[in-house]
């Protein structure tokens, strides 16, 4: 099979349909593997319902300062689509109004989205307890001057900061996510540390992620998080809290990676093999909403990038409703295989 750039180019409707065609190959069917919604029924657990809602994910926007391999999100310099003040002013409002236990802001890189400061500091001025979770990337810190406070403002603002480390060395890491990012992510890294984040009894969560380089799912979450403490700890005087591991999905750019290395049926039959029903029953999307930089509302990010809509009634953050939520049948593809394989994997880390 031979398919290049997806999804590169124009980053619209055909790309994600293009991708579904893809991952709906001829590897599932009468006389090949069972596909997720089969697994599923096997376990038990379709159609796949809600549990509860605790976490909101917002994606503040695609633009970022990298443009990472393994990127799901396909973001980077060029990207113009943004969340505007009003949206996110709506997402403080729900957040207020349903304790919403956990606000998880992604991107892109969220911080680059003019609005960052005022909608976190918003919810904390309006009281709000909530864990806040930003994912970033470190390099931001020092791509310009006017985010080099952004360790600071992490800490007043009781931010949780989960930031991508592919590997403890440049080798694997630069490869991954461009040349010179290792260093780079190393010292800003310090500069969290030094206002606290990542000590102990600071109450300033810093974890790291990681996700494989390659068309292979991650080693065990406890075994690599020892291993990373030990070498980044020796070689740098660095701490954190935690590793999470995440599966890469083939989905955008790994999804092209995966097609043009002819690797792309070997990893979905390693995913498939690699089903873990317990994983299955703890994914992420039974407990969180994605919701797009324009407001429009996902089972997970992952959906978000190949366009597959919640199939409630409350579709976006203005038709917000809790019971009609909770009350909906989550949306499922093959790319799913990827939160249920092995130990799982969530934005969280492993499920399992």
């Amino acid at each position: 099979m031979s398919v290049k750039s997806l999804h590169a180019l124009n980053h619209d409707l055909a790309d994600t349909e293009k991708q579904l065609e893809v991952l709906n190959g001829p590897i599932f069917g009468d006389n090949g593997l069972d596909n997720f919604q089969q697994k599923l029924k096997a376990s038990n657990l379709y159609p796949l319902k809600p549990t509860e809602l605790e976490i909101l994910q917002l994606n503040l926007g695609y633009m970022c300062n990298q443009t990472c391999k393994h990127c799901h999100v396909d973001a980077g310099p060029d990207r113009k689509e943004i969340m505007s003040k009003d949206v996110m002013a709506k997402c403080q409002r729900v957040i207020l109004e349903n304790n919403i236990k956990t606000v998880d802001l992604t991107g892109g890189a969220p911080e680059m989205n003019p609005n960052f400061r005022w909608f976190v500091k918003g919810l904390r001025v309006h009281g709000y307890k909530g864990e806040i979770i930003v994912r970033c990337n470190l390099t931001i810190i020092l791509a310009n001057p006017k985010y080099h406070d952004l360790p600071d403002f992490f800490k007043n603002n009781m931010i949780r900061v989960v930031s991508s480390l592919p590997f403890y060395n440049a080798d694997k890491t630069d490869r991954q996510r461009g040349k010179g990012v290792f260093n780079k992510s190393i010292e800003a890294l310090q500069k969290l540390n030094a206002v606290g984040y990542g000590q102990s009894e600071s109450g300033l969560l810093l974890d790291l992620v990681y996700n494989p380089s390659g068309a292979f799912l991650p080693a065990d979450q406890s075994q690599m998080e020892a291993d990373f403490k030990k070498e980044l700890n020796e070689h740098f005087g660095i701490e954190f809290n935690n590793l999470l591991s995440i599966t890469n999905l083939p989905i955008a750019r790994f999804l092209d990676y995966l097609v043009e290395s002819d690797n792309l049926e070997d990893y979905l039959t390693e995913l498939v093999l690699a089903y873990n029903p317990v994983a299955a029953s703890g994914v992420m999307c039974r407990n969180t909403i994605s919701i797009d930089y324009d407001g429009k509302f996902y089972d997970c990010d992952f959906n978000q990038m190949l366009k597959l809509p919640v199939t409630s009634e409350a579709k976006n953050i203005e038709s917000f409703d809790l019971d009609q939520l909770l009350n909906r049948n989550i949306v499922i593809n093959q790319h799913c295989f990827g939160c249920t394989a092995g130990a799982g994997s969530s934005c969280q880390g492993a499920t399992s």
